[in-house]
């Protein structure tokens, strides 16, 4: 492989569904807005100014707020939701880097563009300001499932299921297509011909495809 060159990688249904998860999750989080006076104060306790707002982690520019107890754990709601009370100015690395961990192993941490790792400066000062938001305001916490009781609430997560469900049949089916492809590439049949009626009666696609592929199977 050239030294300068990276393929891509190939596309990925089921490479979603961590995606998907949370967009269950964040779907019914609610998200209660904080007034000016709120960002005035959080940012008072993390040393910051309004107009000089960077990453409460690493000091870097701000891209966005991050949740500072996550929404998602085991593919379930922590409870936990979007308010001032949980959220800090973050940089785009140290959001990504932390992902669902806690914030004090994290930010300590060998893991990938961690603060550690990346050798911030004042890391001892930046973890004191975060421990003191911890304790600025109480963050509030929902029982989803009590507020709208479990009928509903398993009915939703039944949703998430069969949709990863379809997601996984339908990857079996991109391979399958793509198997094809590769195939006629390296054999250089590139320029394909419109079959004739004949030949369509002979090759009958759908029916290879789908015993390849189990269409009832249930979960």
């Amino acid at each position: 492989m050239h030294p300068d060159f990276d393929l891509p990688s190939p596309g990925s249904i089921k490479g979603r569904s961590s995606s998907i998860t949370a967009a269950f999750i964040q779907s019914i989080v609610p998200v209660v807005e904080p007034t000016f006076s709120d960002v005035s104060e959080a940012l008072n306790v993390l040393g910051m100014e309004t107009g000089n707002c960077v990453c409460s982690y690493c000091g870097d520019a701000r891209t966005e707020w991050d949740h500072f107890r996550p929404l998602v754990t085991k593919q379930r709601p922590t409870g936990y939701i979007t308010e001032i009370a949980n959220l800090v100015p973050a940089c785009g690395k140290c959001n990504q880097s932390k992902g669902s961990k806690p914030w004090r192993s994290w930010i300590t941490s060998t893991a990938k563009r961690s603060p550690l790792t990346r050798g911030v400066l004042n890391l001892d000062k930046k973890i004191s300001h975060l421990e003191a938001y911890e304790k600025w305001r109480e963050p509030q916490k929902v029982d989803f499932e009590s507020l709208v009781g479990p009928s509903l609430y398993d009915q939703h997560w039944l949703n998430w299921k069969e949709l990863l469900h379809m997601m996984d049949r339908a990857q079996q089916l991109a391979l399958i297509v793509r198997e094809a492809a590769a195939a006629a590439l390296a054999t250089k049949k590139i320029g394909f011909e419109s079959p004739t009626p004949q030949e369509q009666h002979l090759q009958k696609p759908v029916t290879k495809l789908e015993a390849r592929i189990p269409m009832n199977d249930s979960w």
